[in-house]
């Protein structure tokens, strides 16, 4: 999922495995410390109902082993897969969160799968959430694999961890992981899709280039779901005028969204704007005068921030937005949304986020029910839906350089589209998210060459912020798009 906080094997690891059942995928226990706690993989049947009739399903709820150069199990990573025929060459879609630290039940219950966490029309009510049947889920175009990636949900490291949590060990051990699963369910011949949110949509990038460069498989296309693609395009937001000048049509949605005046020409506006008059103007010298007046004036009316607080940071207002005038506090995560300040005696913000913090935690507590009382997967450990320890642990290095704020993957879309001609790429982002605004999406895709992205890319927007698919209206709209994106795949015979 999603980017904890503002955010985000150099070791070989080798994967072994025999053929999937619940006797035999964990012969090799027993293993010691916590992976002992994980249950045998345990397989269910189910039906959907959905618009295009009745979808018979089996799920699998388990665990993959990786293994090290010693051939010990260096960790085991949790899944839950989902197949609604026996025809091998159907589409077969993995997915992850992002963070890092964050597992995959947020795509699973709340975009693609077949049960669905649903908080409500508005999608913000947590006290009121339920588990439903999701009839749009993406097992009507795509089987489908949810991966908790090591150290999130119920997927562990044998050790602390450190060969996993970093760019480069993370995408080599999902791509193993991937590989394995492949051989062990033979479906090398079905073509392969990569669905990940936030810092997963970086992450599947990185996964795609590791599955071509070490595994030899080559992935048919990538949803990235509010992804996080370059990050000194959204880390710079508050200092650097590109960086603010694309988050700022986010901020006015927003802002149109609280004064319940959405309007797509409007926020269409807002982005001319924030490419002209607004970048050139942050980029030079202060405004003075009338041409002064003038730009506060309208930056203000745009983002609903205070005029005099616009003017003192120069129009600098990304990190305006955590405490309102009226004392609430404002999610990055959908800047719409606002909450009481629990604190409003002290300086600067101290609360949580009321998205973050708030009702997507449900998540957690709604998977573990659901994989013990319907997958009959009743595992003892706790779900770890976000953890701060591998988010705190990350190394951001790739080779021998790199950090958080120059880590990106436009190289790798570059290369994926170069590399493989029937690769594509389609974007989903909600308006009003802030923490990966769309701007810097569609920045990173108007600057790819034409000859690679024309026709194989695509950015499409919704109502909401980044977890907009909470909304219903949203929900079903990025579905569609999503089916359609798949049905456009080339036919193989």
């Amino acid at each position: 999922m999603n980017i904890i906080r503002l955010c985000f094997l150099a070791t070989a690891l080798l994967v072994a495995g025999t053929t999937p059942g619940a006797a035999d995928v964990n012969r090799d226990r027993p293993v010691q410390g916590i992976l002992d706690l994980l249950p045998a993989d345990a397989h269910t049947d189910h039906v959907l109902k959905t618009q295009d009739g009745d979808l018979p399903y089996t799920a699998t709820a388990g665990t993959i082993a990786l293994r090290g150069q010693d051939g010990k199990v260096s960790a085991r990573i949790f899944y839950t897969a989902y197949v609604a025929t026996t025809d091998r060459r159907r589409p077969l879609t993995f997915a992850f969160n992002g963070g890092p630290g964050a597992a995959s039940a947020y795509l699973h219950l709340g975009l693609a799968g077949p049960r669905l966490v649903d908080f409500g029309p508005e999608g913000r009510d947590g006290t009121a959430a339920r588990m439903r049947d999701n009839p749009e889920s993406w097992l009507r175009f795509t089987d489908l694999v949810f991966i908790d990636p090591v150290g999130t949900g119920w997927s562990r490291p044998a050790g602390n961890g450190s060969d996993f949590y970093g760019v480069s060990q993370d995408a080599d051990a999902l791509a193993k992981f991937i590989a394995l699963y492949v051989q062990r369910t033979d479906r090398a011949a079905a073509p392969k899709y990569l669905l990940g949110e936030s810092y997963g949509g970086f992450r599947a990038a990185k996964v795609a280039t590791a599955l071509k460069d070490r595994q030899g498989i080559l992935v048919s296309g990538i949803v990235m779901v509010s992804p996080m693609i370059e990050a000194s395009l959204i880390f710079g937001a508050t200092d650097d005028p590109l960086g603010a000048a694309l988050q700022l049509p986010s901020i006015a949605a927003a802002e149109l969204e609280r004064r319940g005046a959405f309007d797509a020409g409007a926020v269409a506006e807002a982005e001319q704007f924030a490419m002209t008059d607004y970048l050139v103007t942050i980029a030079g010298r202060a405004p003075r005068g009338p041409d002064a007046e003038k730009f506060y004036d309208r930056v203000a009316m745009l983002t609903g921030v205070d005029r005099r607080t616009v003017e003192r940071a120069r129009g600098f207002i990304g990190n305006m937005l955590g405490r309102t005038e009226d004392g609430r506090i404002t999610s990055p995560y959908d800047a719409a949304v606002t909450a009481p300040d629990p604190y409003p005696e002290t300086p600067g913000s101290r609360s949580d986020d009321p998205i973050l913090d708030g009702f997507t935690r449900a998540y957690g507590a709604f998977f573990a029910s659901y994989a013990r009382n319907e997958l009959n997967y009743p595992c003892e450990m706790t779900y770890s839906l976000l953890s701060t320890d591998v988010n705190r642990r990350w190394d951001w290095k790739e080779g021998r350089s790199g950090t958080r704020a120059n880590a990106g993957a436009s190289d790798d879309i570059r290369e994926l589209l170069a590399t493989i001609p029937s690769f594509r790429l389609l974007v989903m982002h909600g308006y009003s998210d802030v923490i990966t605004p769309y701007g810097a999406s569609r920045y990173v895709l108007d600057h790819l060459p034409l000859a690679l992205a024309e026709n194989r890319t695509e950015l499409t927007l919704y109502r909401g912020g980044h977890m907009f698919y909470t909304r219903r209206d949203a929900l079903s709209a990025s579905t569609e798009d999503a089916r359609a994106f798949y049905e456009r795949a080339p036919r193989t015979e």
